[in-house]
Order: structure tokens, then C-alpha cells, then sequence
């Protein structure tokens, strides 16, 4: 995953939306780790499960959104997440189809299947914005 995410990041910019889905454990949070080791050099990453969105520093800044506990779109207005897509970061959104409203674009889906011990296999579809 490391080497496929360090290609990935080689081609991203600010502005971009990276749309995430797979399994609890399919390592989503990992390929962003990945990613983000790639742009910035060093890890800082982690989950946003219970803090919903994290941003990461560097350049270009990356900002990193876990929609897994939104069971009601209402709660994203409470939550202010929509300045993350304001064009200056790079977007990384695990769980978007629990609020496919909040991406009005986006410019890449990622689907992770696997997870545990097992391989993963990632596919990525570019999105026409």
C-alpha cells in the first residue's frame, strides 16, 4: 500500500478530493498515513473518527475528514467541515457515503477491499469535477 500511495500522492494538488470507502479494517486511514508521509515527508496522521476532521500540515496541507459517526447529514452544519473544501488543502474523506452531499466534487474515488492479514486491492477512478 505504501508504494501504490506514494505514487497516488505524487499526482495530487490542492484542491482535490480523495473520496475513501471500504470495510472497517480495510486500511483507509492507512493509505492516507501513507499519502501523507509521501507529500510531507514524516507521519503525523491519525484517525479523525471521534474529532471528525483532522488537518495536517505542510505542503500542501492536507485535511482529513472521518464521516463514520454521522448517522443524520443534519449533523455536518454543527460540525462546520464544509471549509475543508475550499480549494487550499488536499481533501481525504473516509466514509463519504454517509454524507455524499458534503462532496459536491470530487476528484478521485477509492475503493479499498481487503482487510486484516489479507491483501488489498485498491481501485481508483478519476471523477470528472
Amino acid at each position: 500500500m505504501r508504494a501504490f500511495a506514494r505514487r497516488f500522492a505524487g499526482g495530487l494538488k490542492r484542491g482535490d478530493v480523495v473520496a475513501l470507502s471500504g470495510a472497517l479494517g480495510s486500511g483507509k486511514t492507512t493509505f492516507v498515513r501513507c499519502v501523507v508521509e509521501a507529500l510531507h515527508g514524516h507521519d503525523e496522521t491519525t484517525s479523525p473518527t471521534f474529532t471528525f476532521r483532522h488537518r495536517y500540515a505542510g505542503e500542501p496541507p492536507v485535511d482529513h475528514i472521518d464521516l463514520f459517526r454521522i448517522d443524520d447529514p443534519a449533523e455536518l452544519t454543527e460540525l462546520g467541515l464544509e471549509d475543508a473544501f475550499d480549494g487550499t488543502s488536499i481533501v481525504f474523506v473516509e466514509w463519504w457515503r454517509n454524507a455524499p452531499q458534503l462532496l459536491s466534487t470530487r476528484t478521485y474515488d477509492v475503493q479499498i477491499d481487503g482487510a486484516g492479514e489479507a491483501p488489498r486491492t485498491i481501485d481508483v477512478r478519476e471523477v470528472d469535477a
